[in-house]
């Protein structure tokens, strides 16, 4: 009897020996924020400049080394129905993606379309490098591809029709009658057949519906290739040595004779 008591004695010491040396978890107590203010008071740090230097020198020598020459201002806003910059910018996905999708499948891509919006900035006259990209294009954007069939096509024009301003086009032609209705609708130099089905290049954020294309929707097919819009341009400057655009008459208004 004595030893059944001392071994609960010896069991019960036990486990208030490991219960009283266990830590309690971990609480949050309090929450305490500052602001701190970037200005010239704050002394700059010499030794992390110094780490830092190689590398950023290196990426401004790779994004500022001349790739290609725009002998003229290339903008977005040189145009009504297209212009200079935007008919660029559309040039580039169409030929980077039929190019890709070529290789990956045997297969070309129709037409192109992006936003007017997602263009940034201006190409300035003068040496084109890899900044450029990142000032016209800044967004993680990739190049989609839509199989899109005749009713789906003849909703993304009358929206660019409805629409009235600049978003890129490129392997598509529209003619407006002088009243603003539609007259004509060429792809690829041949006239519309809504009964084809059409591959079409434009940007994951449009894929999705962005800027009210809502008629992506419709698509038979999507794919992401992957191609960052921003790296077509480079890979295009790359292969350029001038860079030669302007508005033209692939969005045009026939005039009053």
């Amino acid at each position: 009897m004595q030893n059944l008591n001392f071994k609960l004695f010896v069991v019960f010491t036990t486990i208030i020996s490991f219960t009283g040396c266990r830590q309690a978890p971990p609480r949050l107590h309090q929450i305490e924020a500052k602001q701190v203010r970037i200005d010239s008071t704050l002394v700059p740090d010499d030794s992390l400049e110094a780490f830092i230097k190689p590398y950023h020198d290196h990426v401004n020598q790779v994004l500022d080394t001349p790739l290609a020459y725009a002998p003229s201002l290339l903008s977005k806003n040189d145009g009504d129905l297209n212009s200079s910059l935007g008919n660029l910018l559309a040039d580039i996905v169409l030929q980077q993606a039929n190019t890709l999708t070529r290789k990956q499948t045997g297969t070309g891509v129709d037409f192109a379309l992006l936003n007017l919006g997602g263009i940034r900035s201006v190409i300035s006259p003068g040496p084109v490098t890899e900044r450029t990209s990142y000032e016209v294009m800044p967004f993680e954007n990739t190049i989609y591809l839509a199989a899109m069939q005749g009713r789906a096509v003849r909703d993304l024009v009358g929206f660019l029709v409805e629409a009235g301003i600049p978003h890129p086009i490129a392997g598509l032609q529209i003619v407006l009658n002088t009243d603003g209705s539609l007259h004509s609708v060429n792809i690829r130099g041949e006239p519309f057949d809504e009964y084809r089905t059409y591959t079409v290049a434009t940007s994951n954020y449009l894929i999705g519906g962005g800027d009210g294309m809502d008629f992506f929707t419709q698509a038979r097919e999507t794919r992401d290739t992957g191609y960052l819009i921003r790296n077509a341009m480079t890979d295009y400057f790359r292969q350029t040595d001038t860079l030669r655009a302007a508005a033209d008459n692939r969005f045009v208004k026939l005039l009053n004779r």
